[in-house]
């Protein structure tokens, strides 16, 4: 594995993140290798946007917040527990037939307020809920059994997998994900080269419809001071997607994509090094310059920071 971050304080690197890195100039040509690039990696939530786009190949419209949604792990803000709701009732369904688990909202404040008012964790709360209700409502149009959405011999699935395999690879293992979904394994190069056909599909095609729909609200794909959602919005025309285990994925509608698994499972570095690396392939990131900031702080004041490790320096263009 490679060194990809390394946690200075005060002068004295406390901590080394490795793992495995692949960076896609704008004509999809290999940048930046590092790492074990052939070993497969459980991409975690950084293919909800393909999920998303499985559906949508089936035959799936929803309005661009809803799609946004789907391809998301969103915050379980009122607004977006609105939305799964309406995406379930327009298919004749509730949020008694999602399969995801309860869990309380990462928002900070809905959760607080949450507890404050005696209410408990909820499955439309669940920050995977957007992607499990648009499953759901994909069955629903093709008139597909809606109890065993989750199974990977079901139709959806068998879907989202072809639309996945289609651009990054072929499924080695497939696992099942925290939320109780099918998890189709991909490699990081694979993960990149999926990104890039994302953010450079023709909005005719449900990835490019998905693609623009995160573009548009951002706000669905996370939520208020999420990472992926800020990333959007200030890096314009980028699509972002991270996922647990440290994984993330990210690239620009001008081709450069890049995509990550943090060996040790922390995300503390992803959006640094996605930064990084879309910025030394000539994408213009000086907007989403706060994102890139993580200082290590002592007794609340600065006294090292978080940075892209000397290895990575070395392999950028």
């Amino acid at each position: 594995m490679a060194e990809l971050a390394v946690v200075e304080r005060s002068g004295f690197v406390e901590s080394r993140h490795h793992g495995t890195l692949v960076g896609l100039a704008a004509d999809g040509s290999v940048a930046v290798s590092l790492g074990a690039v052939s070993a497969p990696i459980l991409p975690r939530s950084s293919t909800k946007p393909w999920q998303a786009a499985g559906c949508r190949a089936a035959g799936l419209e929803l309005s661009t917040a809803g799609t946004a949604l789907s391809a998301g792990s969103h915050t379980g803000e009122d607004r977006h527990v609105a939305l799964v709701r309406e995406i379930l009732a327009d298919a004749g369904l509730s949020e008694e037939d999602l399969r995801c688990p309860a869990d309380w909202p990462e928002d900070e404040a809905t959760r607080h307020r949450m507890i404050r008012d005696g209410e408990g964790p909820s499955r439309v709360r669940m920050n995977c809920s957007g992607k499990h209700a648009a499953m759901l409502a994909a069955a629903v149009v093709n008139e597909w059994s809606t109890h065993d959405y989750l199974s990977p011999d079901h139709p959806v699935q068998k879907t989202i997998r072809d639309r996945l395999e289609s651009v990054a690879g072929t499924v080695a293992h497939v696992a099942v994900d925290g939320c109780g979904a099918p998890l189709f394994s991909t490699t990081v190069p694979g993960l990149a080269r999926a990104a890039r056909a994302m953010a450079t599909a023709s909005l005719r095609t449900p990835e490019g419809a998905v693609a623009a729909a995160m573009r548009a609200e951002p706000d669905f794909v996370g939520g208020t001071g999420h990472e992926n959602s800020e990333f959007m919005r200030l890096v314009p025309g980028s699509i972002c997607k991270g996922g647990a285990e440290g994984v993330l994925m990210a690239a620009a509608a001008t081709g450069q994509a890049v995509a990550m698994k943090v060996i040790d499972g922390s995300p503390r570095a992803t959006t640094l090094l996605a930064l990084s690396v879309l910025g030394a392939l000539g994408v213009n990131v000086s907007g989403a310059a706060k994102l890139g900031e993580l200082p290590v702080l002592g007794g609340s004041v600065p006294v090292g920071e978080i940075r892209v490790s000397d290895e990575v320096r070395a392999a950028l263009p």
